[in-house]
C-alpha cells in the first residue's frame, strides 16, 4: 500500500478489514479462555495429572509471551498481511493437532505450536488496523477492534462450556478451523499488504531464543519440582533457565547501549523511566495473582463444587461483562483524577474478591458464594487495567510507546505463566490432591489468600510509588489509550503505536524557520520568501490537523499556528534584508 492509509470504518473496505482482524485476534483470545473450562474433561479423557493440565495452559502462554515482540517486528519487515495470514494458518493447523491429540504429551506440544501462531497473528491484527485506516478514523477502528474482541472474551467461557458439554473437549479446538478459513478468505480478498519502510536490520533471533529458553526452563522447574523422581532434571532446567534469562539481559543490554546491526527485541533503556519500571512490577504481581487463581477457580468449581463445564464457564461471565461496561470509564476517570487511586482501589477490590472466593467450596451456591466473589473481583479488575495501561504508555518515551505496550503485555503473560506453574505446588496441590476434592479445596483456599496478599502488595506499591500526575504532563491530560474499550483478563490490551507526528511536525517547523535563517545570513530575499511560503502552507496544513493525530504533547510544545508565525517572520526579515541591500552604498 503506497502513501497515507485512507480506509474509513464506514466504508465497505474498512468493514472487511475490521472483520478479518477481529475474527483473527478473537480466535486466539477465545482459545485462551475456553481451554480453561475444558481442563477437567481433558484430564479425565487423557488421564492427565495436574502437572499435565498446568502444561496445557503454560505451553501456550510460554511461546506466546516469548515470541509476541518478535512477531510484531516480523510483520513490520516481511509484510503485516503475510505474517498475519501465516499466524492464522499456523494457529489453525496447531488447533487441529490439539483436537487429534491421543495423549497429554501431544496436546502440550500442539499448544506450544498454537502459541507461536498466536504470537504472529495477535500483534499483526492491530498493526493492520493502524497501517490501513486513515489517521482520523484509527481511534474508531481500534475501539471497534477492542470492543468486539471484548465480546469474544465475554462469550468464550460460556461457549467453551457448552462445546465441552455438548460435543466433547476436542470441539474447543475444532471451532478454530472454520473461523480461520473465513479469516484467510477475507484477508486475501480485502486486506491490503503494508510494511514499515523504516524497519531495517535483522531480527533479534538470539534474544527471542534466550527469552523462550529462560521462560521454558523456569516453568519446567516450577511444575516438575513437586515430583520426587525428577530432582536432577528440575535442577538442570532451573539452572539452564536462569542462565538463558541472564544471557537475554546481557544480549539486549549490549544491543541497546552500542550501535548494532540487529536492533534489540527489548530496548532496556525503556526501563530508564522509574514509573515504567514500577508499573511493570505492579503488572507482574497483579497478573500473576489473576492468572494463577483463575486457573484454579475453574477446577475448583468443577472438581469440588460439582458444576458442569457450562455452569463453570457461565460463572465467570460477570468478570468480562463488568470490564466491557467499565474499562473505558475507569480509563477516563484516571485521566481526570490520576491513576494512583483508581489502581489502588481496584487492586484492593480484587484482593477482597479473592478472599470471598474462600467461600466457594462443596455444593457452593452461585448466588451467595460465587457471584459476590467474581463480581467484586471483576469490579476491581475493571478499575485497574485501563489506568494501568494508560500509565504504561505515559511513563515511556514517545519513541518507545509501541515497545512499552508490548513489554507490558509480555510481562503480564510471563507473570501468569509463572503463577500457573508455581502456585499449585506452593499451596500443596500436587497430582494426587487433584483427585481428592477435600484436599484440593483446602489448597484453593490457601491459594486465594496467597493471591490476595500479592494484590495487597501491588496496591501498596501503586499507592506509594505511582506518580499521580503521570497522565497529566505539564498540567494537561495525556492521550488516553485507544484500545481501552475492553481489557482482556489474560494481559493488558496491546496498544497501537502513536502516529508519527513528532518528527513530521519538527521537520515542518525547521523548514519554515529556514526562511529566517537564510534571510538573516545574507542568502537573499528570494530564498527566504520561498521557504517562508512553504512554511505558510505547512502552517495551514498543521492548523487543519486534528489534535489527536499529532498527540497533545506535540501540540503543547509546538502550537498549531507555529508554521504560520515563523513564515511571517521569515518574510518580514527577508523584506528587511532586501531593503538593506537596495540602499545606495556611500
Amino acid at each position: 500500500m503506497e502513501g497515507e492509509p485512507r480506509l474509513r470504518v464506514s466504508s465497505a473496505a474498512g468493514r472487511w478489514v475490521l472483520l478479518a482482524t477481529v475474527l483473527g485476534s478473537s480466535m486466539a483470545l477465545l482459545d485462551s479462555t475456553v481451554v480453561n473450562v475444558a481442563l477437567p474433561t481433558i484430564s479425565r479423557s487423557l488421564g492427565a495429572s495436574l502437572a499435565g493440565l498446568q502444561w496445557t495452559v503454560t505451553g501456550y502462554t510460554l511461546s506466546l509471551a516469548g515470541l509476541i515482540l518478535l512477531g510484531g517486528s516480523l510483520g513490520d519487515r516481511a509484510g503485516r498481511r503475510r505474517v498475519f495470514l501465516i499466524g492464522v494458518v499456523w494457529f489453525a493447523l496447531a488447533s487441529a493437532l490439539c483436537a487429534a491429540a491421543p495423549d497429554i504429551f501431544v496436546l502440550v506440544g500442539a499448544r506450544v505450536l498454537q502459541g507461536v501462531g498466536g504470537a504472529l497473528l495477535t500483534p499483526g491484527s492491530l498493526a493492520i488496523i493502524q497501517s490501513t485506516f486513515a489517521a482520523d478514523e484509527r481511534p474508531r477502528a481500534v475501539g471497534a477492534w477492542a470492543g468486539l474482541g471484548g465480546v469474544a472474551a465475554a462469550i468464550g467461557p460460556v461457549l467453551g462450556g457448552w462445546l465441552v458439554q455438548a460435543g466433547g473437549w476436542r470441539w474447543v479446538f475444532l471451532l478454530n478451523l472454520p473461523v480461520a478459513a473465513a479469516v484467510v478468505v477475507v484477508t486475501l480478498r480485502h486486506v491490503p499488504e503494508t510494511k514499515d519502510p523504516a524497519a531495517i536490520g535483522s531480527f533479534d533471533v538470539a534474544g527471542a531464543v534466550l527469552a523462550a529458553l529462560g521462560l521454558g526452563g523456569i516453568t519446567y522447574a516450577l511444575i516438575e519440582a513437586p515430583e520426587p523422581s525428577g530432582t536432577v532434571g528440575v535442577i538442570a532446567a532451573a539452572t539452564a533457565g536462569a542462565a538463558a534469562a541472564a544471557g537475554f539481559v546481557v544480549v539486549e543490554r549490549r544491543r541497546t547501549r552500542t550501535p548494532h546491526p540487529v536492533p534489540p527485541m527489548l530496548p532496556l533503556d525503556v526501563f530508564a523511566s522509574r514509573q515504567f519500571t514500577v508499573i511493570n512490577v505492579v503488572t507482574f504481581l497483579v497478573y500473576g495473582a489473576f492468572g494463577g487463581l483463575l486457573f484454579l477457580l475453574v477446577l475448583q468449581l468443577q472438581v469440588v463444587s460439582g458444576y458442569s463445564p457450562l455452569a463453570a464457564g457461565a460463572a465467570l461471565l460477570p468478570i468480562t461483562v463488568l470490564m466491557l461496561l467499565l474499562s473505558a470509564r475507569s480509563g477516563s476517570l484516571a485521566q481526570r483524577v490520576g491513576p494512583r487511586w483508581p489502581m489502588t482501589i481496584g487492586i484492593t477490590a480484587g484482593a477482597i474478591g479473592f478472599l470471598l472466593m474462600t467461600r466457594v467450596g462443596t455444593h457452593a451456591s452461585y448466588l451467595t458464594d460465587v457471584l459476590p466473589a467474581v463480581s467484586v473481583f471483576g469490579l476491581g479488575l475493571s478499575l485497574t487495567v485501563a489506568p494501568l495501561t494508560a500509565t504504561v504508555l505515559a511513563s515511556a518515551a514517545v519513541r518507545h510507546a509501541g515497545v512499552a505496550s508490548g513489554v507490558n503485555n509480555a510481562v503480564a503473560r510471563a507473570a501468569s505463566l509463572v503463577a500457573v506453574a508455581a502456585l499449585p505446588a506452593a499451596v500443596g496441590l500436587t497430582g494426587a490432591s487433584y483427585h481428592e476434592p477435600a484436599r484440593f479445596s483446602d489448597g484453593f483456599d490457601l491459594a486465594s489468600i496467597t493471591c490476595a496478599v500479592l494484590l495487597l502488595i501491588a496496591a501498596a506499591l501503586a499507592a506509594l510509588l505511582v506518580d499521580n500526575d503521570v497522565l497529566r504532563p505539564g498540567g494537561r491530560p495525556a492521550p488516553a489509550p485507544e484500545a481501552a474499550t475492553c481489557c482482556p483478563v489474560g494481559a493488558p490490551q496491546l496498544q497501537p503505536v502513536p502516529a508519527r507526528g513528532t518528527s513530521r511536525l519538527r521537520a515542518v517547523l525547521r523548514l519554515a524557520s529556514r526562511g529566517v535563517t537564510l534571510a538573516v545570513t545574507g542568502f537573499g530575499f528570494r530564498p527566504g520568501v520561498r521557504l517562508a511560503v512553504v512554511g505558510l502552507r505547512c502552517g495551514s496544513y498543521l492548523a487543519g490537523l486534528r489534535r489527536r493525530d499529532l498527540g497533545r504533547r506535540d501540540l503543547d510544545v509546538w502550537p498549531k499556528p507555529a508554521g504560520l508565525r515563523v513564515a511571517l517572520v521569515g518574510a518580514h526579515v527577508g523584506r528587511g534584508e532586501r531593503r538593506r541591500r537596495q540602499r545606495p552604498r556611500p
